[in-house]
């Protein structure tokens, strides 16, 4: 049975302090989701990462992203190498964010997904449509692409440390949400086609996330579909009353 999982992308928002703060208050609910079977975790930017790891240490602590090499002339960015020295070994990789502001491509992604997999991580592997792909009725077809692509040469053992994150663009910040009905549609379609990739064995073990304006007020909607088993969360993750909140949805 697959778990819940909870994970919340803090972006570019909260102060080293701030987050050894969220950290500190959060040790009672990495408790409560553990009582609850729920895996519970945050993506903090790459300062506050060390911060957190050491003052929660029952909280996933994951990476918004990693760089595909291991040391070089890669000006500004973070090696595998570098956050495994840290302890971290979680990382979001694909982010729309990242896709639409920095280039991502679904084959730097595979580049990505490939060189932390072979350092042990676990790789949340964000997928979407954008608005216009959404109207012209090409989500399934834009989402097959990101998963046959960045998911390339991924092995089954090592479909195990994958988790994919459906966010639809359109949805990211902007309130809009995506229904029930649309999101289970999607994220059936994800384990579908994963199965094809790898190995209905290895489809039905994944977790798939949903992302895009969840909120306490409706992310227990979102969990109540047979595909949805978490949520990748922005805005309502940045506080400890706001994610524990949504954990309690969850439960």
């Amino acid at each position: 049975m697959r778990k819940k999982l909870l994970l919340g992308n803090w972006k570019m928002n909260l102060l080293v302090g701030e987050a050894k703060a969220f950290a500190l208050a959060s040790t009672s609910l990495t408790q409560k989701a553990k009582e609850h079977q729920i895996m519970l975790g945050v993506a903090p930017t790459y300062l506050g990462l060390q911060t957190v790891l050491a003052s929660n240490p029952e909280l996933i602590v994951a990476a918004q992203d990693m760089h595909f090499e291991s040391k070089g002339a890669f000006t500004g960015e973070i090696s595998g190498d570098m956050l495994k020295d840290l302890g971290v070994s979680w990382t979001l990789i694909g982010h729309s964010e990242r896709r639409s502001y920095f280039g991502e491509t679904n084959f730097s992604c595979n580049k990505k997904i490939k060189k932390a997999l072979s350092l042990g991580f676990t790789v949340v592997y964000c997928v979407g449509e954008t608005a216009k792909e959404y109207e012209e009725n090409q989500t399934k077809q834009i989402i097959h692409d990101q998963l046959s692509v960045g998911l390339q040469g991924v092995s089954e053992e090592e479909f195990s440390r994958i988790v994919i994150a459906y966010e639809p663009v359109w949805s990211i910040g902007t309130g809009l949400n995506a229904s029930a009905e649309h999101a289970q549609d999607i994220c059936s379609y994800i384990r579908q086609t994963l199965a094809t990739l790898s190995s209905s064995k290895a489809s039905d073990a994944i977790q798939i996330l949903y992302g895009g304006s969840v909120k306490p007020t409706n992310v227990k909607t979102y969990l109540l579909q047979n595909d949805v088993d978490g949520a990748l969360v922005g805005g309502a993750s940045l506080t400890v009353e706001s994610f524990e909140a949504l954990l309690n949805e969850m439960i």
